[in-house]
C-alpha cells in the first residue's frame, strides 16, 4: 500500500482525533451529542472554517497573516454601522470586501515589496485598521445585521430537509471551489510552487509579488466575510469579535497539516484542525473550565504544534 503523504496524513490524524474528543464528550458531559448541540458546533467550526480560509493559503505562500482578527473587527463594525444608517446591504458587502481586499493587499505588497516578514507587516496593518475603526466610532459602535444574514447562521435554522443553517451547505460548496482553486487551477500551482521554493518560482515565471497580494487580498476578503457572518451570529456590533481567531487560525491550519514553512496544506486539512479545536473549545467548557483556562489549553496546543511542524525543514531542501 502507498504510504500517505504528510499532509493527508496529519489530516486524518486530525479528524480521528476530533472523534476521540467527540466521544469523550459525550461520555462524560450529558446532552453533548444532542441535535442542537450538534448543529451548535457546526456553526462555530463553520465561523472558524470561513476566516480560516485565507491563513491556509498564505501559510501554503510560506507567510503568515495576523490581521485576521483586525480585518474580522472592522468588517463586523463597519457592516453594522453602515447598515444602520440605512444603506443597502449588498451595497455594504461591497463596500467592506472592497476596503479589506485592499487592507490585505497592503499587507502582501509591503511584506513581499519591502521583504519584512509578514507578521510584522500584517500585525502593524492590523492594529493600524483597528485604530482607525475606534476613531470612526468613538469607541461604541452601533448597528446590526439584516434578518436575512441572522437566519444564515442561525443555529436554529434549516435548509429544505437539512436540520442545520444555510452556512453548512454553503461552506461545503465553498471548500469544495477552494479545493478546485488548489488543485486545478495556474493559481493553486503556483501558489504550492512558490511556497516550496521561493527562488526558484521566478524562473518559472511565477512573479512573487503579485502572488503575495493576491494571497493576502484573498485572506483579508475572507477574514471580512466572517466578521460579517458573526454581526449575524451575535446580533450586534463589537470590534474584538475577531480576538479569539488570532491564533485559532494558525492552529488550526497547522494541525490540518500545513507546513509553517510554506510549499504543502489544504483546506481540507485545516477544516479537520478546525473540528479539532471546536470539539477541544466544546469540551472545556462543558467541563466547566473557565474561558481563561480553555485560553490558556489553547496557547499551549499552539506551543506544542510549533515545536512539532514549525522546526521542518523546507521542501526545497530535501529534493
Amino acid at each position: 500500500m502507498r504510504r500517505l503523504d504528510p499532509t493527508t496524513a496529519r489530516m486524518l490524524g486530525a479528524l480521528a482525533v476530533a472523534l476521540v474528543l467527540h466521544g469523550i464528550g459525550t461520555a462524560l458531559i450529558p446532552g453533548y451529542s444532542a441535535p442542537f448541540a450538534i448543529r451548535a458546533m457546526l456553526v462555530i467550526a463553520a465561523l472558524l472554517a470561513v476566516a480560516s480560509i485565507g491563513q491556509t493559503l498564505v501559510v501554503i505562500l510560506g507567510g503568515i497573516d495576523l490581521s485576521i482578527p483586525f480585518v474580522i473587527g472592522f468588517a463586523n463594525v463597519v457592516a453594522a454601522q453602515l447598515y444602520g444608517q440605512g444603506w443597502n446591504f449588498g451595497l455594504v458587502c461591497l463596500v467592506v470586501a472592497g476596503l479589506a481586499i485592499l487592507i490585505g493587499a497592503v499587507n502582501g505588497a509591503l511584506s513581499r515589496g519591502l521583504n519584512i516578514h509578514p507578521l510584522i507587516v500584517t500585525l502593524g496593518i492590523g492594529m493600524i485598521v483597528q485604530g482607525l475603526v475606534l476613531i470612526w466610532t468613538k469607541g461604541f459602535p452601533s448597528g446590526s445585521a439584516p434578518k436575512a444574514v441572522s437566519a444564515f447562521v442561525s443555529i436554529g435554522g434549516s435548509v429544505g430537509p437539512l436540520p442545520v443553517p444555510a452556512l453548512i451547505p454553503a461552506l461545503a460548496v465553498l471548500t469544495l471551489a477552494v479545493g478546485l482553486v488548489l488543485a486545478r487551477t495556474p493559481y493553486g500551482r503556483q501558489l504550492y510552487a512558490l511556497g516550496s521554493n521561493p527562488g526558484a518560482a521566478p524562473f518559472a515565471l511565477i512573479r512573487p509579488l503579485r502572488m503575495w497580494i493576491i494571497t493576502f487580498a484573498a485572506s483579508a476578503f475572507f477574514a471580512a466575510t466572517a466578521g460579517v457572518l458573526l454581526l449575524g451570529f451575535t446580533g450586534s456590533a463589537y470590534g474584538d469579535v475577531g480576538e479569539p481567531y488570532l491564533f485559532q487560525t494558525i492552529a488550526a491550519v497547522v494541525v490540518g497539516g500545513a507546513a509553517l514553512v510554506g510549499g504543502r496544506g489544504s483546506f481540507l486539512g485545516t477544516l479537520a484542525g478546525v473540528l479539532v479545536l471546536t470539539e477541544i473549545n466544546t469540551l472545556l467548557i462543558g467541563l466547566g473550565f473557565q474561558p481563561s483556562a480553555v485560553q490558556a489549553a489553547f496557547g499551549l496546543i499552539i506551543l506544542i504544534l510549533v515545536s512539532l511542524y514549525g522546526r521542518e525543514r523546507h521542501f526545497r531542501t530535501t529534493v
